[in-house]
């Protein structure tokens, strides 16, 4: 038998971007209500078909006047109407002023609003004790949204921002990216599950329910397979089912190179391998390729090297896939922050240190950062991005990922 030789190990980045350079995203088209869509891709730029605001409204509570007619400083008026929100009041006549209330319509005639802690009121006349200018607290028409322009961009994931932004210029329907069908299954005779007794060595399935949360987190169709035997023969049947009808195969464990590992021999049975080492810290062994159609991650089967690998690859890749356009959208936003730790043995892998916000506005490290300990991505609010060969010093400035920017 030939002694088995390692690949080069790929770097975080060069690997990312061989997973967002293969991708391809799905191509049928859902159109769902708007009030459905959270979480759904923008297929198609979505274009204003009205000016918001519709017209000229107040953002006060107050009076409309005519600005002129207030020159002079605490300006007496007639009150000559009353104008609420969604009813359009008469022309103002010179020398009045209407009561209004905060987004009703500005009336014909007058040119300026008046906030009512600035008015007294006496008998049917309002006195002024300010004199305003032409503009004053009106809301032009068109001042948030030009009819004829685009406020959706194709790609965009939609949130709840997006959805009142297409509420708002009477966007019933949206056209959207279908949803990705993705497969999961979990390798190992050791692995049970919450509510069966362990036998002597075996574990409970953690990365099921982690893994499933993350694509739930993700808007997935998820098919789980469940747990499967540690057989070669196994491994290649669920594959072939799981490779017909999804666009994505999740795996956890079975991906590095022991004589029970059979993930990857299965993989490169039923399709192939392209990718399978990374330079990083949890979360060495993942496995990139495809069975038929379907696209192939491997991940691997510590706990905390799942997560963070899932986090790092698996999202930006499932974000990709959907239709996500934009590449700043496929990268979490990370923060400069001091570190309030130590941490001085360099590793040549890129390293992913699971820590959290203090209440000095430093980062706390959590004190176990072995790749089986849980309790660290519970703890922690986030991750300290290390890069290859960084040592760290208390007071030094790294870059922190909040589990926040990691998990939608």
């Amino acid at each position: 038998m030939s002694e088995y030789k390692p690949k080069p190990m790929l770097a975080v980045r060069e690997a990312l971007d061989f997973l967002l350079s293969a991708a391809r995203p799905v191509a049928e088209l859902d159109s769902v209500a708007t009030l459905a869509a959270n979480g759904r891709v923008l297929a198609r730029a979505q274009t204003s078909t009205m000016n918001v605001p519709a017209q000229d409204n107040t953002q006060m509570d107050g009076y409309a006047v005519r600005a002129a007619d207030c020159a002079g400083g605490a300006a007496r008026l007639p009150v000559s109407q009353r104008i609420p929100a969604g009813h359009v009041g008469a022309a103002l006549q010179p020398g009045t002023a209407a009561r209004i209330f905060t987004g009703a319509l500005i009336p014909v005639g007058a040119d300026a609003v008046v906030m009512q802690e600035q008015c007294e009121l006496a008998d049917g006349v309002v006195t002024l004790r300010h004199a305003p200018a032409a503009g004053d607290w009106i809301r032009r028409a068109g001042e948030d949204i030009r009819e004829g322009s685009v406020i959706l961009p194709a790609g965009t994931r939609l949130r709840g921002q997006e959805l009142g932004l297409a509420a708002s210029v009477g966007l019933a329907e949206l056209p959207v990216w279908r949803k990705l069908r993705v497969a999961v299954f979990f390798t190992g005779d050791e692995l049970a599950m919450p509510g069966q007794p362990l036998a002597p060595g075996a574990i409970y399935n953690s990365n099921r329910f982690t893994l499933r949360a993350l694509l739930e987190n993700l808007g997935c169709e998820i098919s789980d397979y469940g747990i499967v035997p540690d057989a070669l023969d196994a491994t290649r049947t669920v594959l072939r089912a799981a490779a017909e009808a999804h666009d994505l195969i999740i795996t956890s464990g079975g991906v590095s190179v022991g004589e029970e590992d059979h993930v990857k021999p299965a993989v490169e049975a039923e399709g192939r391998l392209t990718m399978w080492q990374i330079a990083m810290k949890p979360g060495k062994p993942l496995a990139f390729g495809e069975v038929g159609k379907a696209f192939f991650l491997g991940l691997p089967g510590n706990p905390v090297s799942s997560f963070i690998t899932f986090l790092m690859f698996v999202r930006p890749f499932i974000l990709r896939l959907q239709g996500v356009a934009d590449p700043a959208a496929l990268a979490p936003k990370s923060y400069a922050m001091r570190a309030d730790f130590s941490w001085p043995k360099a590793d040549r892998r890129h390293e992913f240190l699971r820590a959290r916000i203090n209440a000095n506005g430093g980062l706390d490290l959590f004190p176990n950062q072995s790749s089986g300990v849980l309790t660290s991505t519970v703890w922690g609010d986030g991750v300290v991005d290390n890069p290859p060969g960084q040592t760290i010093q208390a007071g030094d400035s790294v870059r922190f990922i909040p589990f926040s920017e990691l998990l939608h």
